[in-house]
């Protein structure tokens, strides 16, 4: 019964934790060109979780992203298309896009651009 009851205060610790704003972690990209005046909250991008999963090409050939940050132009009406992330978060291979606050969760006023060490105006300028 205590294993029970410990269990079921870490899930709801951690449901708790998902509907926090996040704040951009090194390696993220945080989308805020049109969220914010569209009423939801920034979308914090966790390039780095995707990366180790998939190769480059994966997202940037197979999927249409272009490697210079801000020059994709992704609409949700695309992602329930099925196109950009749309791909792969579908309710088949990951969270579809009915679950808005996994995306949309950076804190308000957190501008758009690539958190991290580095930065890149596209390939060959790392």
């Amino acid at each position: 019964m205590r294993v029970v009851r410990l269990v079921c205060a870490v899930f709801a610790v951690w449901l708790a934790l998902l509907s926090l704003p996040a704040q951009a972690e090194y390696g993220d990209v945080v989308l805020n060109k049109r969220s914010e005046k569209e009423g939801v909250r920034p979308v914090v991008f966790q390039h780095w979780f995707h990366r180790i999963r998939f190769r480059c090409k994966v997202c940037h050939s197979e999927l249409g992203f272009q490697m210079r940050a801000g020059s994709n132009d992704v609409l949700m009406a695309d992602i329930i298309d099925g196109k950009f992330c749309g791909m792969c978060h579908n309710d088949r291979i990951a969270w579809g896009a009915a679950h808005c606050d996994l995306c949309h969760s950076g804190k308000p006023g957190l501008p758009s651009g690539i958190y991290g060490g580095d930065s890149t105006t596209g390939p060959g300028r790392w």
